[in-house]
């Protein structure tokens, strides 16, 4: 989602500004595949990055739980007890699961990563995340440049309404993970779309040759 809106929103300001501008088409072409390729590249090198990042911290802090699990097992069992007493259990139950839990240290370590840290079981894959956002962002920001590359006829104003259409998409496709309706989701995200390309296309139009 986060790749694909980008990708749209970033090369519709450049099809905007350039054609606000007046200049070739060939212009239009040569900046937004060059935008594409390099920006959709350097957002998923970012996400790797941050990805990247994310799991050496999940790592330090794994390391961190391991030496107190080594060193003051009795205080990570006080702090195992009292995540499981916030979570219903009491009395015999409650005695079973931590040390059942404790016996376990890799069951240990996940329960406190999630409970005390707010950290996912499981940590993300950096390379898949890198190209799910590469190919979103291709995918996306190929649509404005599409009429271009096709030579049709009135390529700016299929443009901008078949971006416009691919920002609705996103959003709406984007409500399967929020608590907005569909509709809602897709316009609020076409609204995004629609004032970039606006003042990108005023800001090309100041410096219309």
């Amino acid at each position: 989602v986060y790749g694909g809106i980008d990708g749209a929103v970033t090369t519709l300001a450049i099809v905007a500004g350039v054609a606000g501008a007046g200049l070739p088409n060939s212009v239009i072409v040569v900046l937004g595949c060059a935008n594409i390729l390099a920006d959709g590249f350097s957002m998923a090198a970012g996400n790797y990055a941050g990805t990247k990042a994310d799991i050496d911290d999940r790592n330090r802090i794994v390391a961190v739980e391991e030496r107190h699990i080594r060193d003051y097992p009795d205080g990570e069992k006080a702090e195992l007890r009292e995540i499981l007493l916030q979570r219903g259990l009491t009395g015999d139950i409650l005695e079973s699961a931590v040390n059942e839990i404790a016996s376990q240290k890799q069951k240990w370590i996940d329960i406190m990563l999630t409970e005390e840290y707010g950290l996912p079981r499981d940590a993300p894959n950096p390379w898949r995340l890198a190209f799910a956002t590469f190919f979103a962002f291709i995918l996306a920001g190929s649509v404005p440049l599409a009429p271009y590359l096709l030579s049709l006829q009135n390529p700016f104003v299929i443009s901008v309404i078949a971006t416009l259409a691919t920002f609705f998409a996103i959003g709406a496709i984007k409500s399967r993970w929020s608590l907005s309706a569909w509709w809602r989701s897709g316009l609020g995200t076409l609204m995004i779309g629609s004032i970039a390309a606006t003042v990108a296309y005023l800001v090309g139009s100041a410096f219309q040759m």
